[in-house]
């Protein structure tokens, strides 16, 4: 189900609206709406060997593990956005190194793209705050199972960290 598919009233008039397809047209005032992704930012925060992770606080998938992050705000840039994200969050000011990857995921009735990127955070302890239950630092081998990750391509990237495929040799907590 596409974030469109129960639109029935235009969000400006109020007048009937029609959906086809991931596009919503108004024929009385001309208000237009597309099915798009949801743009989102998320950091593998490294120090010392280990990963940050949260638990989340809330739905969806309450109680299930994540990276730190959340959705970018109107005309946002993606790294002023992960590093506001991980600061609401956390409470860290990180840095970020490089971008990693970009992928599409599900989150309740939305799609959403996120942008995942590599950080530090030299300074401080972090602090649960915001929409997070929990935070902890874990070596690769402490990772939770695939089944305990909110999202299917945390468990991925986080493999892919474990393994040493994520990062070069010359890359901070690379293999």
């Amino acid at each position: 189900m596409g974030r469109l598919d129960e639109w029935r009233f235009c969000p400006r008039c109020g007048e009937p609206i029609e959906v086809e397809e991931r596009h919503a047209t108004c024929a009385h005032c001309g208000f237009e709406e597309y099915g798009n992704s949801a743009p989102a930012t998320e950091a593998l925060v490294l120090r010392d060997g280990r990963v940050l992770l949260s638990r989340r606080g809330i739905e969806p998938h309450k109680g299930k593990w994540d990276l730190p992050g959340g959705f970018l705000e109107e005309a946002e840039h993606p790294l002023d956005g992960v590093r506001r994200e991980l600061r609401e969050e956390t409470g860290l000011e990180i840095e970020v190194h490089r971008f990693l990857r970009a992928g599409v995921e599900r989150y309740g009735r939305q799609d959403v793209l996120i942008l995942s990127w590599l950080a530090s955070a030299p300074d401080g302890e972090p602090e649960a705050t915001d929409d997070v239950a929990e935070l902890a630092w874990l070596a690769p081998d402490e990772l939770p199972a695939p089944e305990e990750f909110a999202f299917a391509h945390h468990a991925r990237l986080l493999a892919d960290w474990a393994g040493g495929t994520l990062l070069p040799k010359d890359e901070p907590n690379g293999p």
